[in-house]
């Protein structure tokens, strides 16, 4: 089958389509609907203005706001947590599929270094059964003390009790500002059956697959990381795909897999909005940086754990999309209490003219930003464009 050749402006439109960044971010919310499109959202604990997964959902949909996502954990039970490449949110639909998910991590975390508690059997047990007992708990109800005072250190009881989250034992049955409260996973999950392992296999590689619009079998082992490459090879192997060859920003052709229905998907696809949009370090869309410099030419490091003098950029920099191109990139800073959002770092992007009227995009879109935080006073204190 001769491959489906397509050009970059081509490629770059579908990325953006399949991840929800085509359309003007307005219009009925359905936050479901969302996460089901992007396959889960990650959350994360660093809360520059808005947390990460609040900041994921509103480029999408401006009419999101926070703490609408917790009830669809906790108390509706229509998002499970969990670890794909970091900490996530999925549709329960997934579960299913995510038994060995659980299986394989779980049985990771029982023998790496970094996941060993240290506490014996009896010990992890008597965690287990005081949550039976006492219903859901979160790490602060017990006490044990790190052996050393490093930053990614954890207590021997927080190791224990993730490590049965990670196999499924314990599940998350809800957030209290952003606290994470164990239970049985019995208790949290509800009922289903886990699908052979080579089904859940396919199922996970179709559904990053159907996710990625196109992409080679590294990326599609990697949008779950809930499998190794030998079994997203296997699978490749015995699917009937569309071979399509992608240009890059540099002008370099690259072989890749799509779903059969590429060819109505590229003729039903539309050209991204105008909108400038201010995204997180953690959106989907910039997630695996070597395809986002190969579609976009874009180079973006997450610089947070990096030494502040080895820096390029900033501590905590959003990338600014605007139509189907980067254009620059911002480093914000705010204090919620006092109400105000500071840009501190600005960084064009090589060949991209900032006159008035793309200033005047991007000082209307941190507007909308801060108002998400609840945060009005919005104002520059390092040079800005123009």
């Amino acid at each position: 089958m001769q491959p489906i050749r397509l050009n970059n402006r081509k490629a770059r439109h579908l990325w953006l389509w399949t991840n929800g960044l085509s359309e003007t971010p307005v219009g009925p919310l359905d936050v479901m609907a969302i996460i089901r499109r992007l396959g889960f959202v990650q959350i994360d604990t660093i809360r520059n203005v808005t947390r990460a997964h609040n900041h994921i959902l509103w480029t999408r949909n401006q009419n999101y706001r926070e703490g609408m996502l917790w009830p669809l954990l906790g108390r509706e039970r229509r998002l499970f947590e969990h670890f794909t490449h970091d900490a996530s949110l999925l549709p329960v639909e997934m579960l299913p599929l995510w038994q060995r998910q659980f299986a394989r991590l779980g049985a990771r975390a029982a023998r790496g270094p970094w996941y060993q508690s240290g506490l014996a059997s009896a010990e992890i047990a008597r965690l287990r059964e005081r949550i039976a007992r006492e219903g859901p708990l979160s790490t602060h109800a017990f006490e044990t003390r790190a052996k050393s005072r490093e930053m990614w250190a954890r207590p021997p009881h927080k190791k224990a009790l993730d490590q049965m989250w990670y196999a499924g034992d314990l599940a998350t049955s809800h957030r209290e500002n952003f606290v994470k409260f164990y239970d049985l996973g019995e208790r949290v999950f509800p009922p289903h059956d886990a699908l052979d392992d080579r089904d859940a296999v396919e199922a996970l590689c179709d559904a990053a697959l159907d996710r990625l619009g196109i992409a080679t079998v590294g990326e599609v082992q990697r949008f779950w990381a809930a499998m190794d490459t030998d079994e997203a090879r296997g699978w490749l192997g015995r699917r009937a795909l569309a071979p399509v060859e992608v240009e890059g920003a540099d002008g370099a052709w690259t072989a890749a897999h799509a779903p059969p229905d590429i060819e109505a998907r590229l003729t039903s696809l539309p050209a991204p909005t105008s909108r400038l949009r201010i995204l997180n370090p953690f959106d989907p869309a910039i997630r695996d940086r070597a395809r986002l410099r190969r579609l976009f030419g874009f180079e973006y490091v997450n610089e947070m754990f990096v030494p502040a003098a080895k820096r390029r950029w900033g501590y905590y920099v959003y990338p600014l999309l605007e139509g189907d191109r980067f254009v620059g990139r911002v480093e914000l800073k705010a204090n919620r209490g006092e109400g105000w959002l500071r840009v501190t770092g600005f960084w064009p992007e090589a060949g991209v003219k900032w006159g008035a009227a793309r200033r005047d995009r991007l000082d209307a879109e941190l507007a909308r930003f801060g108002r998400l935080a609840g945060i009005r006073d919005v104002a520059w204190t390092t040079p800005g464009p123009g």
